[in-house]
């Protein structure tokens, strides 16, 4: 008997169509439709417990929601107006946003019930703080797709420690480790103990529009140990460092830093640096741009920039910067500390740009300075364009003999400089184009000296002259200086003296 299979496929598809529309079965399209909508759901902390009076603990809430949102495949954990008391250590997942509506506030609490700090055999290697992660207000480690959003805030209230915590207190609000796609935007860190925010080891981090203040506590962001970064409008007020990148041996290993946009940002440091790199600095840095930048306080550097353990640190520009009151405007320096793993030897500062720079410093001051190692390690390749400094001064006349170095980072590290500006010492191919260094009270010191280097040069520089001051510009076994084109500020030329240099302007 012959069969013919084309009536019954057709019946078949008939018969699975009428399931369909029956419900009997979900087609696979409608499954998936499903499922991106629950990825992209909003899970508000209130259905999962949270109280939000500011009494209540509601850290298990919020970590339920968190849970249930990466489970789902992802979401966003929403906190409406109210204040969340978490007196617990939050643990942040992968594909989850954590976003702060206007006047939501989590708050930390006193006692010893945030996690405790993980043990660590590098911790040698850097500070307390840098080395352990779990003791934060919130911490996540290898995680991706991950924000913190909104407008409200995550405060410390106070209880966060400044200094090594005892077991089940917190140092930090935000520490993560080795995450991927990181966003930080539109909320307020407060009063975060040693930091507001530490990262490391981390790769595609944005931020816009955060704030931090930690004026009463320490360190604002850290960034370490981290790739393709962009900040904008950030606005950090620090009692220690505001905005430090730096590359330190607490995940074990050398990690590469770079490729990174900070602009239009506001940043203050009321007893260390601003806007910086270093101390810890084991991994190299490349590539990284500064504009469009107000400094409004610094009592160390206004822009620091320091390898102390062995990094190369290159491809860094700064334009359209305005500091005030700051101790040391700019200050460069290369170190022997050498605090890393594996043996490290003495880094490198190679390819620097400062363009529109302008600073007044405040007392006591620390001259700006660019300070390199001999031979192979001087800082080299750096230019200076349209930079103003206007400094304290205010010294009488002393010696223009080498001041010494204690081998720290800190700018009083060397000793009172020979020159009420710009102190340059072991180091090569620096150029000075159009720029300017004053003081606001007579100094009885050069402007310039240049000591140990080659290919130094001044190009419509114009320096203030000090009334007891035997030369304006000095170079001291410098091959190859030059002063062209540059005056005092009263129009005349400027005086130069050199021992054991040769002048070059030629090219």
């Amino acid at each position: 008997m012959k069969i013919t299979l084309k009536p019954l496929v057709r019946t078949l598809a008939v018969l699975i169509g009428l399931v369909a529309v029956l419900g009997l079965v979900q087609p696979p399209v409608m499954a998936a439709t499903a499922s991106r909508a629950t990825a992209a759901g909003t899970f508000n902390v209130k259905d999962y417990g949270a109280k939000g009076d500011g009494d209540a603990n509601d850290t298990s809430a919020i970590n339920k929601a968190i849970t249930a949102a990466n489970d789902a495949g992802g979401g966003t954990v929403r906190f409406p107006s109210g204040t969340y008391k978490s007196s617990n250590t939050i643990h942040m997942k992968s594909n989850v946003t954590l976003q702060l509506d206007s006047g939501s506030t989590v708050k930390g609490a006193s006692g010893t019930g945030y996690d405790k700090p993980e043990s660590n055999s590098n911790d040698k290697y850097q500070d307390y703080g840098h080395s352990h992660f779990h003791n934060a207000m919130i911490w996540g480690d290898k995680l991706t797709n991950i924000g913190f959003t909104g407008s409200g805030t995550i405060d410390g209230g106070g209880h966060l420690i400044t200094g090594n915590p005892d077991s089940g207190q917190a140092d930090k609000i935000i520490s993560l480790t080795r995450c991927t796609n990181l966003t930080l935007s539109g909320i307020t860190l407060r009063r975060g103990g040693h930091f507001a925010a530490l990262i490391n080891g981390c790769d595609q981090v944005t931020s816009d529009h955060l704030t931090i203040d930690t004026a009463s506590d320490r360190d604002g962001w850290n960034i370490i140990s981290t790739t393709n970064v962009t900040i904008t409008n950030a606005n950090i007020a620090a009692n220690d460092d505001a905005l430090p990148f730096k590359s330190d041996y607490a995940l074990g290993s050398k990690l590469p830093n770079g490729h990174v946009t900070v602009t239009d940002s506001k940043l203050s440091a009321k007893c260390c640096n601003a806007l910086m790199f270093g101390s810890e600095t084991c991994g190299d840095f490349t590539d990284y741009r500064f504009s469009h930048i107000t400094i409004t306080g610094a009592q160390k550097s206004g822009l620091g920039l320091v390898s102390m353990d062995g990094a190369n640190i290159s491809d860094v520009h700064y334009s359209d910067i305005t500091m005030s009151g700051v101790r040391s405007p700019i200050m460069l320096k290369v170190g022997t500390r050498k605090r890393c793993g594996n043996s490290p030897g003495v880094g490198h500062i190679s390819n620097i740009t400062y363009d529109n720079v302008t600073g007044t410093g405040a007392s006591p001051s620390f001259s700006p300075t660019i300070w390199g190692q001999s031979g192979g390690n001087q800082i080299s390749n750096v230019t200076f364009t349209n930079v103003d400094l206007t400094v304290p001064g205010g010294n009488g006349t002393m010696g223009t003999g080498v001041p010494s170095d204690s081998g720290d980072y800190n700018p009083k590290s060397i000793g009172t400089r020979p020159a009420y500006g710009w102190y340059i010492h072991n180091a090569n191919t620096i150029k000075f184009v159009n720029g300017s260094v004053k003081f606001a009270k007579d100094d009885g010191r050069p402007a310039v000296i240049a000591n140990a280097g080659s290919a130094i040069s001044f190009d419509h520089f114009t320096a203030q002259r000090g009334g007891d001051s035997p030369s304006d510009l000095l170079f001291q076994n410098v091959t190859g200086y030059c002063a062209a084109s540059s005056t005092n500020t009263s129009g005349g030329a400027l005086r130069v003296g050199s021992s054991g240099s040769t002048e070059s302007c030629g090219g």
